[in-house]
């Protein structure tokens, strides 16, 4: 049995408990966290770095140093929360790699659903998706970072500042420059 005063959450979130199991070397544990969180892990990382297929390989890198940090694990922050914090940690790392090597492809296709859709429709959508995709790609890290914990992760503001290791007014400020930074990339499809 757990000890509520070291775990206060773990009938409100599941995964304090699970930590602690997997602390203790549970591997079933460990597999239950990752397949509850890998999707969203892979989405966000997806989002940052423009590939599924680097996405895939980084979040085995992030669940690798969940299992290598699970001793030291201490639940003061919701799991998501420190959650992301490895993951975005990791992928500022690749991204300052892949600036020293300066070997980037901007690969930002996205598949379009095209089931019984005009084509001009599905040209003007693909082309939407590609420009809005590129848009956050050009923005700065952490404003692409705090776009993508908000838009597709839909956390809270203060989930947002604890992952980025910052105020919920500096959240607010990045997020606000980064849509205006996106409106006038956008401006041409907004009108």
């Amino acid at each position: 049995m757990l000890n509520p005063s070291i775990h206060p959450d773990v009938s409100v979130e599941p995964e304090i408990g699970w930590m602690a199991r997997v602390r203790e070397g549970d591997m079933e544990a460990f597999r239950l966290l990752v397949e509850m969180h890998q999707a969203r892990v892979i989405g966000t990382i997806s989002k940052m770095l423009g590939s599924e297929a680097e996405a895939e390989d980084l979040a085995q890198q992030v669940f690798i140093r969940v299992w290598k940090s699970a001793p030291r694990y201490r639940p003061t922050a919701k799991f998501t929360t420190w959650l992301f914090r490895i993951t975005r940690n990791l992928v500022f790392n690749e991204l300052r790699r892949k600036r020293h090597f300066a070997d980037q492809s901007d690969e930002l296709a996205e598949p379009i659903e095209r089931a019984e859709r005009e084509p001009d429709r599905v040209l003007l959508e693909g082309e939407l998706q590609r420009a809005i995709q590129e848009a956050i790609n050009q923005l700065p890290e952490s404003q692409r970072m705090a776009i993508i914990l908000r838009r597709y992760e839909e956390m809270p503001y203060e989930e947002i500042a604890k992952v980025m290791g910052t105020s919920v007014a500096a959240v607010k400020s990045i997020l606000f420059r980064a849509r205006a930074e996106l409106r006038e990339r956008l401006e041409k499809y907004l009108t």
